[in-house]
């Protein structure tokens, strides 16, 4: 469809070669800047976008998953813009209505008004959601959006309707945000209208719309999770609404009401804004849907009033293409109205076979064929089900856009939204304007990659601006619950917790490693001390077990160092990369835009280094300052509630894993070796210059051991670690998790009772390498199974096991 991304209006200039009024604030601003100041603008643009995560549409993905967003926005006249307007609001109470009746009463079925192979044929009928008595619960539409084409003769006509997934609003509420950073010369040249006003509104209409009538619901946005392309806008909207971000697996039905799953109990849901397919909500009404989709007895709450479901299963339907040939002729019989804002000229062919209508003078024929909830295929090579939609389709209109540092044509198709309560519409004063690029889709929920535009409305001082009455109610209860976090944010934050002290152990050991290698020719302590590490890599996960160090051949280690220990380090950044956007809701801008910075830099960092040793040294320091943010962003940005608690105890539980073993293994060696052990042990838990401080330059085993594993006011020592573990249980639990605190104070005096044990041992060397690594293997073992522990009652919401049985010998172990 190359043919149509050419020769259409253009909005800049009139048919008289004239720049129109409502441009000339943007191309004073665009002259004023000149060629280099406006790509210098969309540089400083490209650098918002990537420092705040919002080009990525995906947790770590990056090139053609990312989007682009372009620096002149698209204006629209204020009289055209109420125009349209109207015709939205028109055509949203139109589909509204036609969507009642084809769920309810399905008499525009009967009179032969919309053809039936049309519905029934649709996979987007829901036919569980009739009703056959009565009318529908309203609203079955709420958030509606339209595609739209201007045509030669200026006027504006539909392409595509949008009432299932109307997504764009999440990236438009940042794209008019990072242009206002970004230029903000245009924004006081051109004046927008404030689209704040429109979000207060819809937060206001979403609290009325609860189950029954009732006040003051509990409101969740339904997100397919971190790998739909849509993630950042699900995070976007649900802090502009206010409502909690809630996935699938999230949700339980107890008694024929929707409840969140939290760490402190289950909380009610009333009212659910829904970005997932409403083929897949509830396996029990859609046997077809995948394998572990969806909350089973969820549309069933719906049919019963328990629960509003924003929109409603089956809104889709509204989007077939065909059924905007039918439009024309209803709007009149239902609203007593004629349709203002019209539908591109749109043929239904029952039979695919059928020849193709004649097209006006520079259209070409668009061919929409069924292919999925709310969509359809744009090919005609895919076999179909029942008929197809024929659209006349014009030449697209054109805009400048900053393409290359120049200005170019560019084609868009403009989005706009509006949202409903029940009583009335409101039409968000802007939108979207996607640049369609050649071999580009023109359907699909947005943002989808590409290329796209903020639209603007000039504001009118003398309008008053609309927002949301003041809300009065009964006084909200105070709550300071540490529970209050769904079980899979809670696991999502303990997990980056623990991948980010991986990450910080891989790069201090690759460090040390390093720094050795570097000497050249070792000592017979430099090597026992390589040895000592290339265990630890080992045992990390960081390198092979044929690499080990010799006297006389270092080459291996240090290939293996490039080969198999960059690439793990590189996949760990990654993994933390995917674990800090899923939990983006809970983090606030600067701390989200100070996490991902560094983690940036840090894979930057490594991915740009030399394949020498001095360069890789260099490359893992920002891996360091990355952990170190993370340490800071948890002490000082997070309240001590539950998402500071989980990343907490992940944090301190891989570290008082790492420090026990790694200590374990340093003493792994004849008594008198044990100073190299004590020299690499200090200097892993990064507490040389304490030790230095305290002691002058004297080293022996029982101050050492002490500092790094029985001192509590360590912060790189294990005594520390289980110090911090058992504090953070405790605000999680209270005392409702005896057992587990009982092992916790145990490993705490484990640790503790270590210097006692060597001040009294007649030889410190001989007592701490022969009973020190055994005790401190097992210590790490059990706090091991202390993380599966947690996981099991935390996460996985199990009970914890119990021994069942009197036999001799091992007890069985059950898995309630």
């Amino acid at each position: 469809m190359a043919d149509l991304l050419a020769g259409g209006p253009d909005e800049m200039v009139s048919g008289e070669g004239r720049i129109r009024p409502h441009w000339r604030g943007v191309m004073s601003v665009i002259g004023s800047l000149g060629r280099a100041g406006l790509a210098e603008r969309g540089e400083r643009l490209t650098r918002a976008m990537a420092d705040d995560g919002v080009a990525s549409l995906l947790p770590g993905a990056s090139g053609a998953a990312l989007w682009r967003l372009d620096p002149l926005p698209l204006p629209i006249p204020a009289d055209e813009f109420e125009a349209l307007a109207a015709g939205i609001i028109q055509r949203a109470r139109l589909l509204d209505a036609v969507l009642a009746d084809l769920y309810g009463p399905q008499e525009l079925l009967a009179n032969g008004q919309i053809p039936a192979q049309l519905v029934f044929g649709s996979p987007a009928f829901q036919r569980t959601a009739r009703r056959s008595k009565g009318p529908p619960r309203r609203p079955l539409l709420h958030l509606y959006a339209v595609d739209l084409v201007r045509g030669a003769d200026g006027h504006w006509a539909v392409l595509q309707d949008r009432t299932g997934l109307a997504s764009g609003l999440g990236q438009l509420r940042e794209n008019r945000r990072l242009i206002g950073t970004a230029m903000p010369e245009i924004a006081r040249a051109a004046l927008p209208r404030s689209i704040s006003p429109f979000f207060e509104l819809w937060q206001e209409a979403l609290s009325r719309l609860g189950p029954h009538g009732m006040g003051d619901p509990a409101i969740a946005l339904l997100s397919p999770g971190t790998r739909d392309p849509h993630w950042f806008e699900h995070v976007v909207l649900s802090r502009e609404l206010g409502c909690a971000l809630v996935e699938t697996g999230d949700l339980t039905m107890r008694g024929g009401a929707l409840f969140l799953k939290t760490l402190s109990g289950l909380q009610p849901v009333d009212v659910v804004l829904s970005r997932v397919d409403a083929a897949t909500l509830d396996p029990l009404d859609q046997p077809e849907a995948p394998a572990g989709s969806g909350v089973p007895g969820l549309l069933d709450a719906v049919r019963h009033g328990a629960l509003t479901l924003l929109n409603a299963p089956g809104a889709a339907l509204g989007e077939a293409p065909a059924l905007a040939s039918c439009l024309e002729a209803l709007a009149p019989s239902i609203l007593g109205e004629a349709l203002q804002l019209p539908s591109l000229p749109t043929h239904w062919l029952p039979d695919p076979t059928s020849a193709l209508p004649p097209l006006p003078e520079g259209h070409a024929h668009w061919i929409f064929r069924p292919a999925g909830q709310g969509s359809a295929s744009e090919s005609l090579e895919r076999p179909g089900q029942g008929g197809v939609a024929a659209i006349a389709m014009p030449c697209l209109p054109v805009a400048p856009a900053l393409e290359g540092g120049a200005l170019t044509p560019a084609p868009f198709i403009l989005r706009m939204f509006a949202v409903s309560d029940g009583m009335g519409w409101q039409v968000l004063p802007g939108g979207i304007a996607r640049l369609v690029t050649p071999g580009a889709k023109l359907t699909g929920r947005l943002p989808g990659g590409g290329w796209c535009k903020d639209v603007w409305v000039p504001a009118d001082p003398s309008e008053a601006i609309i927002g949301p009455a003041a809300q009065s109610g009964p006084p909200i209860a105070i709550r300071r619950t540490a529970g209050a976090i769904p079980s899979r944010v809670a696991d999502n934050l303990f997990w980056l917790g623990r991948y980010v002290e991986r990450l910080d152990r891989a790069a201090r050991l690759m460090r040390a490693t390093i720094t050795r290698l570097r000497r050249g020719a070792p000592l017979p302590r430099e090597l026992a001390e390589l040895g000592t590490l290339a265990t630890c890599l080992r045992e990390a996960q960081l390198l092979d077990e044929e690499a080990r160090p010799s006297a006389g051949n270092l080459a291996s280690l240090a290939n293996a160092l490039e080969a198999t220990s960059r690439p793990a380090v590189r996949q760990l950044q990654a993994t933390i990369g995917t674990l800090v956007e899923s939990v983006r809701d809970r983090l606030t801008a600067d701390m989200h835009a100070t996490l991902t910075q560094t983690l940036r830099a840090a894979e930057e960092a490594l991915d740009n280094s030399p394949a020498e040793l001095p360069d890789l040294a260099r490359a893992l320091l920002p891996s360091l300052r990355f952990a170190n943010a993370v340490a800071g962003i948890a002490s000082e940005n997070m309240v001590r509630g539950g998402a500071r608690l989980f990343l907490e105890l992940g944090r301190r539980i891989e570290r008082a894993m790492a420090v026990a073993s790694e200590v374990a293994m340093a003493l792994d060696a004849p008594a008198a070796r044990i100073e190299a052990g004590l020299r690499l042990t200090l200097e892993l838990c990064d507490s040389v210059i304490t030790y230095r401080s305290r002691y002058l330059a004297v080293l022996q085993p029982a101050p050492a051991l002490d500092l790094v594993l029985a001192d509590p006011s360590n912060p790189r020592g294990l005594a520390f670690q289980l110090a911090a573990i058992g504090t953070a249980l405790r605000e999680l639990a209270g005392e409702g998790d005896a057992e587990t605190a009982r092992e916790v104070r145990r490993l705490f005096a484990e640790a503790e009772g270590i210097t006692p044990r060597l001040l009294a041992a007649q030889d410190q060397a001989e007592a701490a390498t022969a009973e020190l690594p055994r005790l401190l293997r097992g210590m790490a073992g059990d706090i091991a199974t202390l993380s599966d522990e947690l996981s099991r009652r935390y996460f996985a919401l199990l009970p914890p096991a119990r021994a069942v049985g009197v036999d001799v010998g091992e007890p069985a172990v059950i898995t309630a």
